[in-house]
């Protein structure tokens, strides 16, 4: 009797499958036959969540040059696709808030860009869908994407009945697969365009992301390079190189509009590129590296790790392929390593990083408007 209800059970199972993947089919068909019509493009963190850190940048800063002109990339050669950002300036969007904003303009496409952290010896670019996290390294990446919800207010009534457990995710995947092969997909694109410009693919990957588990759409999240990796860090914070990471998202996704419309399409570059690099050029004075330029009445932490009595060379072998700025005060050269805007926890932190690959002795200074300033009163003023 037992034998025969546990064949009836597993007989109506079988059959919710065949319904769920005939009416996922026919969904998948509608999502299809309409095209691509809107498009929702967000830089992650943003405000007071800096996000990852490296020494001279961070990644709120970098993906929103990067998403930006990814944008302006969609708009102009596809004007009948509406782009919208999730933030288009440096302001600080909830994680829901993010999804909320796709699913509420029932966007076609999610991109979410973002920035890496992890050893210094990292590097390349990643690109993430839905799913379950296969190594630690992995996790971590999703566990610090995730922690936005530390700056937000009531996150913990907000998010209590919110889990990322094996279970959920997976009944999440099986809820969201419609969309999940085309995720895959655009993501795979993805990382074959940055492979193209001689970016290291590290592949397509799966991890338990708040924002990509609430939205409703084919959504992809983008780690462009890793901040904690100094070369890597100097190619994101560069313009030129920001509106090549953008050029090559913007590739990708006319690939995969032309293969949603089913025709055959010129994969071009976006319109003004050639220009803006060129531009860009000119205001560096042929230079190859562009310095970062402090913002008037902002504090500035910094980690000082050498003075010296006579000037060095900025590439001195002391410095350890350390990139390092020197200021002059009281007849000494001192030398400092990592620009932490209004941060000075982030400074610390990576003031112990400056120690532990050899510099014994480094601490934080603060700098306003290119002046030396006590870290007592640098604190305070970075509060308000």
């Amino acid at each position: 009797m037992r034998s025969n209800i546990f064949k009836t059970i597993l007989f109506i199972n079988f059959l919710g499958l065949v319904y769920a993947s005939f009416a996922q089919e026919e969904s998948l068909d509608d999502v299809l036959s309409s095209g691509i019509k809107t498009v929702v493009i967000d830089p992650g963190h943003g405000g007071k969540d800096p996000g990852c850190h490296g020494g001279i940048t961070n990644e709120k800063t970098v993906v929103l040059a990067i998403g930006v002109k990814l944008g302006e990339y969609i708009k102009s050669k596809y004007p009948e696709i509406n782009v919208i950002f999730t933030r288009d300036s440096d302001e600080f969007i909830e994680l829901d808030q993010r999804a909320k904003i796709a699913n509420e303009n029932h966007a076609d496409v999610f991109i979410s860009i973002h920035a890496n952290a992890a050893g210094s010896a990292a590097y390349g670019t990643e690109t993430y869908v839905l799913g379950l996290h296969r190594t630690e390294s992995q996790q971590k990446v999703a566990e610090r994407e995730n922690s936005t919800i530390l700056f937000e207010e009531n996150s913990q009534e907000k998010y209590k009945d919110f889990e990322l457990s094996p279970d959920a995710i997976i009944a999440r995947q099986l809820q969201l697969s419609v969309f999940l092969n085309q995720s895959i997909n655009l993501a795979s694109k993805i990382q074959a365009q940055f492979k193209s410009i001689g970016r290291r693919d590290r592949g397509v990957k799966q991890a338990g992301f708040l924002v990509l588990y609430k939205t409703t759409m084919p959504s992809v999240l983008i780690e462009t390079g890793f901040l904690t990796n100094s070369s890597e860090e100097e190619f994101l914070n560069d313009p030129v190189n920001q509106i090549k990471m953008a050029n090559t998202i913007f590739k990708a996704f006319q690939e995969y509009v032309a293969e949603i419309d089913g025709v055959n399409t010129l994969v071009e570059n976006g319109e003004g590129f050639e220009a803006s690099i060129e531009e860009i050029k000119k205001e560096k004075g042929g230079q190859d590296k562009i310095a970062f330029k402090e913002r008037e009445d902002q504090i500035y932490f910094k980690v000082q790790v050498e003075t010296s009595r006579k000037q060095l060379a900025l590439n001195h072998k002391r410095f350890m392929n350390v990139n390092v700025r020197e200021y002059e005060q009281d007849g000494l050269f001192k030398y400092t390593a990592g620009m932490f805007e209004n941060d000075f926890d982030s400074a610390n932190t990576y003031k112990k990083k400056m120690q532990k690959l050899g510099f014994e002795h480094a601490f934080v200074v603060a700098f306003l408007n290119g002046e030396r300033i006590p870290i007592a009163k640098a604190i305070k003023l970075a509060k308000k």
